[in-house]
């Protein structure tokens, strides 16, 4: 499996890759669900290799580890989905 990582630069570096909407879905553990989040209200700081800033449809802002993602969605479809996600 393609570590999620190496997903995320391709859609920021690649952008004939890039084309459509993306969304990452993480799992939020106080909630015990997965959230889902536009790419594009993901910020991911540079020389931070361990996680991004997410921010949600109400404006907060939520600091998700990458191991927390469990979903990558690429224009409705699923493209990437870690196993054993909650």
């Amino acid at each position: 499996m393609t570590p999620i990582q190496d997903l995320l630069h391709r859609i920021q570096w690649d952008t004939e890759f890039a084309k459509g909407e993306f969304m990452l879905g993480y799992h939020d553990r106080v909630e015990d669900h997965i959230v889902r989040v536009p790419f594009r209200r993901a910020h991911f700081e540079k020389g931070e290799h361990f996680s991004f800033q997410a921010v949600e449809g109400d404006s907060s802002v939520q600091l998700v580890p990458l191991h927390g993602v469990r979903e990558l969605w690429h224009d409705g479809s699923l493209i990437w989905h870690k196993e054993g996600a909650a």
